[in-house]
């Protein structure tokens, strides 16, 4: 028998609501799984993708993952893992790096033995390079095999890949998939397999009501998938205030009075005919009762152009990432955007940056970068052992910039230059003065870190 603990979409690093102490709650969360296999002594932790919420992680989310994998590797205890779509780049992966230091393994397209099973990996693949794809894996002889991979599979809600053609048209029967990227677990049998989520270890967004948890599955003959909670995440307070027409900010403060926001992230939802509220008076009566932090909308005053009310309780920085992920934007855009803005570097060094980022696309010759990519374009891409994309973000990928940018010359240094001027003075208005302190500081990169 083999039994793994199947988790995935960890997110560590992620400063949710510009909140430190969210930043910690996903490293502690990460923290139980690995404390919970030890205990259990399993045969592998398995990682299905987005170990962390950046490309460039900081220190503190790098030295505390080190530190939760080495108890694991002290415990002899593997932690195989592939590489998710908000951590691909387009070289090596922080993944290589914990390989190196003996802390985990990179799961690919030849088996990974641990006891009677052999597990495989597909690292996220945006759309637009999926038809590429052979599905062609080394062979193995144990009596079970599973495949990892990373990415919004059908049947499932929003899937977008089809697990049925990855299953069939694979060389290797796959005893089971075992996935990340969609944040809401669930199972589900296709082509005679067994295709399980595990679901983030934290809530990366309020809309994320389940409990948050991870997959235990056991290869024993047939393949058993049980579900395990956490008791380490921060709960969240979903308040709604149903207003009646004479009713206003006293009964708003009426229905926090009924929740404890003690150390809760506290979600207020104001509907109904009464009064307007000032969002602003509802958060400062949450935090004065302990929240965390508070965030409110009013589904009175967010009307879409139909007149249908939308609302979204995502972090301000998501939201921006799903607007413009949408624009079909070529990858040179997308990596102006991550450098002045999901980066978060100091103002003073944006334009070189950009200067910089862009040169190098053109010295290596590498023009398919400035072509516009209007179905799909973000994500990270490994298949049959090569990565060659630009990681994005599935559920919002950082990306700015117009569509439809023509390469520039590369024996044309003022065409280079025209193109890096234009976006970096774009991405700096839209970025507006924002100082170190207040971004979080200068996220490191691989070669500061080694």
């Amino acid at each position: 028998m083999t039994r793994v603990i199947h988790t995935g979409d960890t997110h560590l690093g992620y400063r949710q609501y510009h909140s430190p102490e969210r930043r910690e709650d996903f490293l502690r969360a990460f923290e139980q799984v690995i404390d919970d296999a030890i205990d259990e002594d399993v045969d592998a932790v398995i990682h299905a993708g987005d170990l962390f919420h950046d490309r460039r992680p900081d220190l503190d989310a790098l030295h505390g993952t080190i530190s939760i994998l080495g108890r694991l590797r002290d415990a002899d205890i593997p932690f195989l893992a592939i590489v998710g779509n908000h951590e691909g780049t387009r070289g090596r992966q922080w993944l290589d790096l914990f390989e190196m230091l003996g802390l985990a393994t990179r799961l690919r397209d030849e088996p990974e033995v641990v006891g009677q099973t052999a597990f495989y990996g597909l690292d996220h693949v945006p759309k637009s390079k999926r038809d590429d794809l052979d599905y062609r894996f080394e062979g193995h002889d144990r009596p079970h095999a599973a495949l990892v991979s990373h990415g919004l599979f059908q049947p499932f809600d929003l899937g977008d890949w089809d697990a049925e053609e990855v299953l069939t048209e694979a060389n290797v029967d796959f005893d089971a998939m075992l996935l990340g990227d969609n944040h809401k677990p669930g199972t589900k049998e296709v082509a005679d397999t067994w295709v399980t989520y595990c679901g983030s270890t934290e809530r990366c967004s309020a809309d994320e009501r389940e409990d948050r948890g991870y997959n235990i599955v056991e290869f024993d003959g047939d393949v058993t998938i049980t579900r395990r909670g956490l008791d380490a995440t921060r709960d969240f307070e979903y308040v709604e205030a149903d207003l009646a027409e004479d009713e206003g900010i006293d009964r708003v403060r009426e229905k926090l009075r009924e929740h404890d926001l003690e150390d809760a992230v506290t979600i207020v939802e104001i509907d109904g005919e009464g009064e307007q509220v000032t969002p602003a008076r509802v958060e400062e009566f949450a935090l004065e009762a302990g929240a965390l932090v508070a965030r409110v909308a009013d589904r009175r005053e967010v009307e879409d152009d139909e007149g249908e009310v939308e609302v979204s309780f995502a972090d301000p920085d998501d939201a921006v990432r799903e607007r413009v992920r949408d624009l079909g934007l070529s990858e040179a855009a997308r990596g102006i955007d991550e450098t002045v803005r999901a980066s978060k570097i100091a103002d003073s060094n944006v334009r070189e940056s950009v200067k910089g980022r862009v040169s190098q696309l053109v010295e290596d010759g590498d023009l398919a970068a400035f072509e516009s990519a209007p179905d799909d374009g973000d994500g990270s891409a490994r298949a049959g052992g090569t990565d060659d994309s630009d990681g994005g973000e599935n559920e919002a990928d950082a990306s700015t910039g117009e569509s439809g940018e023509r390469a520039p010359d590369p024996d044309d240094p003022e065409a280079v230059q025209a193109v890096t001027e234009a976006a970096t003075e774009a991405d700096a208005e839209a970025t507006g003065d924002s100082s170190p302190e207040e971004t979080g500081g200068s996220d490191g990169t691989l070669e500061e870190y080694l």
